[in-house]
């Protein structure tokens, strides 16, 4: 526990101290949403390093080597990094675990050295993706005329695909493809065109997936097997067959309720005549339940 109050006076006497390596591009590094990724640090091992300081947009943790015996220091002064960061050795890069979308953006490695006042530094950039899941596709097709030929627009599209995502159509015909960029592609078929199939691939720094392959004439007109016009054919069918079974069952009904009635009406008649004939005689009637 002695080290840590001079760990931290020595952190503060840093911000004094010369820096070496400013003006150089940073290193690009690609991470992967909710995975892990490590910012590797290069150190001088022909000179002794007093302590590293790693920061982000702000001081992240500072980090003293092993020693003669005595094991490394660490302090990390960031919250956000707290259970989530390791240094690994012997050269103390930064490991980070879970990330998140806040962790993207510069870094940096202070490396100061015990026998010297200049600090060599090294600076990163780091830039976090999703991967991709599976492309979805959307087709919208319109028949402009007599025949059977169509207009297709076919679109594709990554849910929750974040930034940097490149979308290319790739078109199969006769055994040889045909690549299209882009997310939307236009095409046009009409019938005994030959079969023509579509994939769509998308791709970001950290995956590359493709889509099933779909058929253009599937969506339009084909004379062999007219799908929408099928469709059509048979959703009027089915329309009018509920018609005639609808009828049908209220002609069912309205001829028996006229059976029921014309049984009826006889039997009341009879009943009728009956009891004017006994009454006339001067006994009771029939009842008419």
């Amino acid at each position: 526990m002695g080290a840590l109050p001079w760990l931290f006076f020595l952190v503060l006497s840093q911000e004094a101290e010369g820096y070496s390596g400013d003006g150089v591009d940073p290193e690009e590094v690609v991470g992967i949403f909710h995975e892990s990724i490590s910012l590797p640090l290069e150190m001088p091992f022909d000179e002794e390093v007093e302590n590293i300081i790693w920061s982000s947009h702000k001081r992240l943790a500072t980090v003293v080597p092993e020693k003669q015996g005595y094991p490394a220091t660490i302090m990390v002064t960031d919250p956000r990094y707290e259970g989530r960061v390791n240094f690994l050795e012997p050269t103390y890069s930064l490991h980070i675990q879970n990330l998140s979308w806040e962790d993207s953006g510069p870094y940096q490695a202070q490396v100061n050295l015990r026998m010297s006042q200049v600090s060599t530094m090294q600076h990163y950039n780091l830039r976090i993706y999703r991967r991709l899941s599976q492309p979805q596709m959307t087709v919208n097709f319109g028949i402009p005329g007599e025949g059977g030929a169509c207009n297709l627009s076919l679109i594709c599209s990554v849910e929750n695909a974040g930034l940097d995502v490149t979308y290319t159509w790739i078109s199969w015909e006769d055994g040889a493809d045909t690549a299209h960029e882009g997310s939307i592609l236009r095409a046009f078929w009409r019938p005994g065109d030959k079969a023509v199939s579509y994939t769509c691939r998308a791709s970001n720094p950290v995956s590359n997936i493709t889509s099933r392959p779909i058929r253009a004439g599937s969506f339009c007109a084909d004379p062999g097997y007219p799908l929408e016009k099928a469709s059509t054919s048979f959703c009027l069918l089915a329309k009018g067959l509920l018609i005639l079974l609808l009828f049908g069952t209220l002609a069912v009904g309205f001829w028996f309720i006229r059976v029921q009635t014309r049984g009826k009406v006889p039997r009341m008649k009879k009943l009728k005549r009956d009891r004017m004939r006994l009454r006339k005689k001067g006994q009771p009637g029939p009842s008419l339940s």
